[in-house]
């Protein structure tokens, strides 16, 4: 099994557990989704999270994917741009503690922060200032990143960037590493549909989605309708269907799995545990079937936590056959 890298926003998560939903509203934050703000809203939603109980942790979705794959036991690396300040310092830190190839460029923007609120039913809702994670540039992206790499894993929300994609997929290209895709939010693939219809198209091998992002890019209602017509255009096509499971197509083989029954404390990198486990267990030439389980293993793992760290014990029952 070749090396993983990721390739995304270097973010560190802001967990902030919520009572009700209408602080939500008062943030102009829409349940569920991805919202950018800037400095200004930065420091507004800073004044409404006074009070709450927070915790901080490494976040960001490729980053959290790659994170994942690293407790698993995989050669892993990430490329991402950090601020030099202490929000950086621990991003940098978590990642070198837990053996991970982090390749962080470092900026005089702020460290990027996804401020996450977890809704009292564990939906989580991320109100994100990017900081220095938004200048990852074309030029940041070289070959030598692809040595010996055998799967680059993009999220989706690089795609605002629309030269740093085709400067990432461009590359992928050129040296034969494959590239996975997760959509990342609805709300990010209906601004830009067209866009990412032409990455799936053109590049990418396997995409990752859940209902929403699914029906989003599609435009079809009905989910396992959507896979199929994710996986017509030439990739291994994953739809994550929450406390429904996952299901996942490749040509004209399919397969579905139900998901654990796990009590859920926090919704927050479900789907990024997921592909993690998906990815490894894919690389090591499983079933479709299997890495379904493997995926919907993790993610009932991490839902029963708040934020992306699973305890030594829980890893080293998970990694054991």
């Amino acid at each position: 099994m070749g090396k993983i890298i990721g390739i995304g926003n270097a973010l560190v998560d802001i967990l902030a557990r919520l009572t009700h939903d209408e602080l939500l509203d008062e943030m102009g934050l829409t349940k569920g989704g991805m919202t950018l703000i800037d400095a200004a809203q930065q420091s507004r939603l800073q004044a409404c999270m006074e009070g709450l109980p927070v915790e901080q942790a490494t976040g960001g979705s490729a980053g959290n994917t790659i994170l994942a794959l690293a407790h698993l036991g995989d050669e892993v690396g990430f490329v991402g741009k950090i601020g030099d300040d202490a929000l950086g310092r621990f991003y940098a830190e978590c990642f070198r503690e837990a053996g991970i190839d982090a390749r962080l460029t470092r900026c005089s923007l702020p460290t990027g922060v996804a401020n996450t609120f977890i809704s009292p039913d564990g939906e989580r809702t991320f109100g994100t200032c990017l900081g220095a994670a938004a200048s990852l540039q074309p030029a940041d992206i070289t070959p030598q990143l692809f040595q010996d790499v055998e799967l680059a894993h993009i999220e989706g929300y690089l795609v605002q960037n629309h030269e740093l994609m085709e400067a990432i997929c461009r590359t992928a290209l050129e040296t034969d590493t494959m590239l996975s895709l997760d959509l990342a939010s609805y709300n990010v693939v209906a601004a830009d549909l067209a866009y990412f219809r032409h990455l799936v198209q053109d590049y990418i091998d396997i995409v990752f989605a859940n209902e929403e992002e699914a029906c989003a890019f599609t435009g079809k209602d009905d989910p396992l309708e959507a896979l199929r017509q994710m996986a017509s255009m030439k990739c291994l096509a994953v739809v994550k269907l929450g406390s429904k499971g996952a299901s996942v197509r490749l040509g004209e083989e399919e397969a579905v799995v139900e998901a654990r029954k796990m009590p859920v404390v926090d919704t927050t990198a479900a789907g990024d545990f997921f592909a993690g486990g998906f990815l490894h267990a894919l690389l090591k030439g499983a079933s479709l079937q299997d890495c379904l389980s493997a995926g919907t293993l993790l993610a009932g793992h991490i839902i029963g936590v708040v934020g992306t760290r699973l305890p030594d014990e829980t890893w080293k029952k998970i990694t054991t056959p």
